[in-house]
């Protein structure tokens, strides 16, 4: 056990985790010449076509340094802020981290809020400063910052390059010799750690596990603490490039294991294995329940597809723990799922990967946040979609959630970000000054105001120097009212939305015109309203297609062109009592594309 190593790469988004991961395998001969490539562990192609890390990836290498074998179980992380409880249950699992930093960046928001992530878990944090062979790298400037946050020495901060694989043979020296060794006992009984899982269609569940305590074998009988399930151990191993089998896993390794179960709710991350004849007293301390931060509709484009669905919902839950969803109806889409996403590129990535790994096509409706409704009575309830909010008579108030956003960028671009903060409802909070061209904004700001398209904003108007990075601080009350949108004066529930007051004027106004040119021209006029309550504040109207029917009429009594008229007016007064509008696909997409 003296000689296991588990620790995992944390760092904003694109200073390097994946490149210097490959630089690590590369060093220590686990991946084979031919098996080489950018991104290894990153085996998604949505992850390559990107270039993000979506999961974070387990493999496990063997060392060899002062004629002792040691071996280093690697965990590769995601750096965007929807995907940190993926870093959260990595970092559970490790007892060291390397915080790499990019020397020509420098510390940026995804960096701070990652390593107080691992701080709080007493990980033994490893500053690497990682693409110094960069023609623009800063490297003494970045150390002075690493020095600054850490409050660790000079000396201590690693220099190498991913792409070029220098100074990775002392990033393996310094993991060796200070990231501690695994503790537990492994005369103790099994208790290990789920910290991850996936699907497979042949062989059921696969269940990635750190154990804390004891051992297991292959052929052991093994049950879950939570849940008191009891399941036959068919085979346990380790993660190398490709699965292992092993005989045994013990004390501090990192590895997987078979159980041959087959239906997905049954396993949860964060859940304790232990031993059936030989019982642990207690459950391993696991992490926070996940809280979904954006709620949207997922349904089926044919409704026959809703169980094809679900199935597919459940087996992406194994593999991405943060998604949470609940069976919901809708008038204009049917059957369907009210899911739960950490943010905008989550809900997106997931959509995507539906597609791809299942070949569901869905339509997802516009995101929105929870919010809490108080009625007149003093009933106290949690909102995730508009048709839940109760009549404005009974209505006291509603409250929002907040979020405090701490926003890293270069000084030159201070004024506009502000500017835009504000127009987001944003109020500051602090300004520090870390270097000086470097200033740290913190605000807070509702969470609703942000899920749209505030991180593409940001990035423009910074050249994509600004980081951002936020967490939830609480609820207060707004003025929040529910924005119907009416076609012929019927309402469609899924283009609905609770937006603030003030904005509500211009964004009916907007989704109007947008509607007026995604809905296609039919054989009657089609009135498009934003209605808040009864109170219409917004119209547009489709023209119908229309014949020309006078065009035979030529010269004679007007009385015979107005005759014709009428009839056609009777006409399409009868169709407008039986026709129905079919909204395209395109207009819910839109509605969250409106700027």
């Amino acid at each position: 056990m003296k000689n296991i190593r588990n620790f995992c790469i944390i760092a904003h988004i694109d200073h390097g985790k994946s490149t210097l991961a490959d630089r690590l395998l590369q060093v220590t001969e686990t991946v084979s010449e031919r098996q080489q490539q950018a991104q290894v562990l990153d085996d998604m192609d949505l992850e390559r076509e990107r270039g993000i890390t979506i999961k974070s990836h387990a493999i496990q290498m063997d060392y060899n340094t002062n004629g002792e074998d040691y071996v280093l179980n690697l965990i590769d992380t995601p750096g965007h802020v929807d995907f940190s409880y993926e870093v959260s249950r990595s970092i559970a699992a490790c007892e060291g981290a390397l915080l790499i930093v990019d020397s020509t960046q420098g510390i940026q928001a995804q960096t701070i809020s990652n390593l107080y992530l691992a701080i709080e878990q007493d990980l033994e944090i490893i500053p690497v400063l990682n693409k110094i062979d960069l023609p623009n790298a800063n490297p003494e400037d970045v150390k002075d910052q690493i020095v600054d946050l850490l409050g660790c020495d000079r000396d201590e901060i690693l220099s190498a390059s991913g792409k070029t694989g220098e100074g990775v043979p002392e990033i393996l020296e310094a993991i060796v010799d200070r990231v501690p060794a695994p503790s537990g006992d492994k005369k103790a009984p099994l208790q290990a750690l789920i910290f991850d899982s996936t699907y497979n269609a042949f062989r059921g569940i696969i269940t990635y596990i750190r154990i804390m305590n004891g051992e297991i074998r292959k052929g052991d009988m093994v049950k879950f603490l939570n849940t008191d399930k009891e399941y036959y151990a068919d085979e346990v191993g380790v993660l190398r490039l490709e699965r292992e089998p092993r005989k045994i896993l013990s004390t501090g390794d990192v590895g997987y294991i078979i159980l041959g179960i087959k239906t997905s709710t049954e396993v949860k991350v964060g859940e304790t294995i232990t031993n059936k004849e030989n019982p642990c007293d207690k459950a391993i301390e696991g992490f926070e329940e996940v809280k979904p931060m954006v709620f949207a509709g997922v349904y089926p484009i044919d409704s026959e597809d809703y169980e094809d669905l679900r199935a597919s919902m459940e087996k992406l839950k194994l593999n991405d723990a943060s998604l949470t969803f609940e069976p919901e109806s809708s008038l204009a889409l049917g059957f369907g799922f009210r899911c739960g996403f950490l943010g905008l590129l989550h809900m997106e990535i997931i959509q995507e990967r539906l597609d791809r790994e299942f070949g569901m096509n869905v339509i997802t409706t516009v995101p929105n946040v929870s919010y809490i409704a108080h009625t007149k009575k003093g009933d106290v309830f949690e909102m995730h979609n508009p048709s839940d909010m109760p009549d404005p008579n009974s209505l006291d108030f509603i409250e929002e959630p907040f979020i405090r956003a701490q926003i890293i960028t270069k000084s030159e671009f201070v004024g506009s970000l502000m500017t835009l903060c504000m127009s987001k409802r944003g109020m500051m909070t602090n300004q520090q000054y870390l270097t000086s061209d470097r200033v740290e904004l913190t605000y807070e700001m509702p969470l609703g105001e942000i899920v749209f398209d505030f991180y593409d904003k940001l990035k423009s108007i910074s050249k994509g120097y600004a980081s951002f990075d936020y967490f939830q601080i609480g609820f207060k009350a707004a003025k929040l009212v529910k924005l119907d949108i009416l076609l012929n004066g019927e309402g469609v529930d899924a283009l609905s939305t609770l937006i603030h007051f003030d904005n509500a004027q211009s964004f009916g106004r907007r989704m109007c015109e947008k509607l007026k040119e995604l809905i296609p021209r039919q054989q009657f006029d089609i009135a498009i309203q934003g209605a808040i309550g009864a109170k219409i504040i917004s119209r547009e109207t489709v023209k119908a297609v229309r014949k020309d029917v006078t065009a035979k009429c030529y010269g004679g009594d007007i009385t015979r062109k107005r005759k014709l008229l009428e009839k056609q007016k009777k006409g399409k007064k009868k169709m407008k009592q039986v026709g129905n509008v079919e909204v395209p696909q395109k207009a819910f997409l839109a509605v969250l594309k409106l700027d």
